[in-house]
């Protein structure tokens, strides 16, 4: 019994360390020598959950060995903390891995070998563990996707698929946050996404962002894994998460609608009203912003950060070449702004005034 406690000290304190940066110390060695540990726990979870003393002292041994020195709770970064976790032991230890960045690129490969060792023969328990392991490969590596594939500012590669893609991946990590940190901490998603905006080049991680804003809100057929697991995937959820931390992160929202092109934008805007009144804002406030130069005979801003008078026009264009209600809105508020700007029908008064008129809406 006092061997079976030991070998549960080490898996549990091998769980701790994959999630810190000693991980940059492993090699393909020691992440096999890991996985082993964690599968023979697995076993030890199977082969001992109807044995109610072993099972109560495996327990207790977890509870105390988490604990904080001074006994006030769990220690900050717990291992195993229930015998439950013992049957998920490898799952438990794979995730934390493809989170943990410090994890080196031989290791990392190692551990990508391990979930997708490709066709072969194994036992029923063993490929029902493949499955799962190959769903939380999937979920998980959308975060090493996004930060170490495509996103070359210049690079070739960056197509619409590999965007689509990218899409994908990110609205099924979030997803997956979603169902890790529960209602109770419901900031899971917008930590994550905060996290990325930090790491990753921002031009083409707003790209990402819209491309995901413009899937479809679910999936027509769930996949085999989401089945089995009762709790599918929905794209819908995601794509909430995504407007919340927008409307949350006025300067990101700026940004994104600055950046990225009329036309896509324009696209946004009729999926997600929210963020379609957040972007006919900004461009009200990008043309208050601009004074027409008699001499140049055009609008112009004050600073050079101002957007250009073709700019404003091109995205008012864009927004008017789309559908109604959209188009009748936008419209609308140029109309309104017109009004609050003394009604004008003169050009060179009134950029509202001006933009009515090239857009061709008669004003």
């Amino acid at each position: 019994m006092e061997t079976l406690l030991q070998h549960l000290d080490r898996i549990s304190e091998v769980l701790a360390v994959s999630r810190t940066p000693h991980v940059s110390s492993w090699d393909a060695v020691a992440v096999r020598r890991a996985l082993r540990w964690a599968r023979y726990m697995r076993h030890v979870h199977r082969r001992f959950g109807c044995h109610v003393p072993i099972r109560t002292a495996l327990e207790r041994r977890l509870q105390n060995h988490w604990k904080q020195e001074d006994g006030s709770g769990p220690a900050a970064v717990p291992g195993l903390t229930n015998f439950r976790d013992l049957g998920r032991c490898d799952i438990l230890l794979s995730q934390r891995l493809l989170d943990n960045r410090a994890l080196g690129d031989a290791a990392f490969h190692c551990l990508l070998q391990q979930l997708f060792p490709g066709p072969g023969v194994r036992d029923p328990e063993e490929e029902t563990l493949q499955g799962c392991l190959a769903l939380l490969a999937r979920r998980r590596s959308a975060v090493h996707l996004l930060r170490f594939h495509g996103f070359g500012e210049n690079s070739a590669a960056w197509d619409d698929s590999l965007v689509k893609t990218q899409a994908e991946l990110l609205l099924e990590r979030l997803q997956e946050r979603l169902q890790e940190v529960g209602k109770v901490q419901a900031e899971g998603p917008s930590k994550l996404l905060s996290s990325l905006w930090q790491r990753l080049p921002r031009n083409n991680f707003l790209e990402v962002i819209a491309a995901a804003l413009l899937l479809p809100s679910s999936s027509p057929r769930p996949s085999k894994e989401e089945l089995e697991s009762g709790s599918p995937r929905t794209q819908g959820e995601g794509c909430q998460e995504l407007v919340h931390w927008l409307l949350g992160k006025s300067d990101i929202m700026a940004t994104f609608c600055r950046s990225l092109s009329a036309s896509l934008l324009t696209s946004v805007a009729g999926r997600h009203p929210e963020l379609f009144q957040i972007y006919l804002g900004l461009l009200t406030e990008w043309g208050r912003h601009l004074h027409y130069d008699l001499q140049k005979g055009i609008w112009v801003g004050a600073e050079a950060r101002d957007v250009p008078w073709e700019e404003l026009y091109g995205r008012f264009q864009s927004l008017c070449q789309a559908p109604s209600p959209l188009k009748d809105e936008v419209l609308r508020a140029l109309e309104s702004c017109k009004a609050q700007d003394g009604d004008f029908e003169v050009p060179g008064l009134s950029i509202w005034t001006d933009l009515l008129l090239a857009l061709g809406s008669g004003a």
